[in-house]
């Protein structure tokens, strides 16, 4: 079986800057990375170390693939690729682990057992077969409630509405202490580290024939998690019906509508949101 594109957005989270969500597809896989946003000045060229980690993970995974390589041998191959060319480019080795960009990323492949998915962080698979329910692949909708919490007990404590600015002076300290726990323990993303290859979660579903993904980063997911304007399977339902780009206009014009975070909490007034939709054929 193969996957049929049938819709796709991207959409920055500020028009201003750099899309640091990315994707990519071929016929038997596809992939959604969305890159950690830098809290300070990148080690990279170009605009920002969050859009070169996903866009260069991206069109790397679908070329390993392409090759032959099965899902986890392709991700080790990607990350030793990142880890090569964020060895040879960046500015200086990076004093804080909080420097070194990252992503999160949910990469479906077909092979003979399945639907094979292969994940870090808060990206997410939505699996529609038949009459039942939909499947979550993912922890985005956990991840997303404890974030709100956290955002919204930080600006509780510093007394200013938390969407603002991620860079802010009240909140950056606290993120980067955060961020320094990217890989270890049990806090892996995509980043230039082939070690993160091991830590990828995998879940292998058995699919049918006509059943529809929905493959999307956490800022558009936000309509379930953070706004509750959806539950998981009407958000599959109006992304059949109504269409992505339709979506990514509901979930703008909520976010514009409580741009400070103060009705729901979260570090930034819109995040970059992805969301691919494949049928399986």
């Amino acid at each position: 079986m193969t996957f049929r594109l049938l819709d796709s957005v991207s959409l920055p989270g500020d028009p201003a800057k750099a899309n640091e969500d990315a994707f990519q597809h071929r016929g038997d896989a596809a992939v959604v990375l969305d890159g950690a946003t830098m809290l300070g000045d990148g080690l990279m060229p170009g605009p920002s170390d969050a859009a070169w980690i996903a866009q260069f993970g991206a069109r790397r995974l679908m070329a390993h693939l392409g090759e032959g390589d099965g899902a986890r041998k392709a991700l080790r191959a990607t990350l030793a690729d990142a880890q090569k060319s964020f060895e040879a480019l960046r500015r200086h080795e990076p004093e804080e682990v909080w420097q070194t960009p990252c992503a999160s990323m949910m990469l479906a492949v077909q092979n003979e057992a399945g639907l094979e998915l292969l994940w870090f962080g808060d990206c997410a698979a939505l699996i529609k077969q038949g009459d039942t329910p939909v499947t979550v692949v993912g922890e985005t909708l956990d991840k997303r409630v404890v974030e709100a919490n956290r955002a919204r007990l930080m600006a509780q404590e510093k007394a200013i509405s938390p969407a603002a600015s991620l860079s802010r002076p009240e909140f950056i300290e606290a993120l980067r202490k955060s961020r320094n726990r990217v890989n270890s323990g049990n806090n892996w993303l995509f980043s230039p580290d082939v070690r993160a290859a091991s830590h990828a979660v995998r879940r292998l579903v058995k699919v049918a024939a006509s059943s529809t993904l929905l493959l999307a980063s956490d800022g558009f997911l936000a309509l379930v998690s953070d706004y509750g304007a959806y539950g998981v399977d009407g958000l599959m339902a109006a992304a059949m019906g109504k269409g992505l780009a339709a979506l990514g206009e509901e979930l703008r014009a909520i976010e514009a509508g409580d741009a400070g975070g103060d009705r729901f909490p979260r570090f930034k007034k819109s995040d970059d949101a992805t969301a691919l939709l494949l049928r399986v054929v």
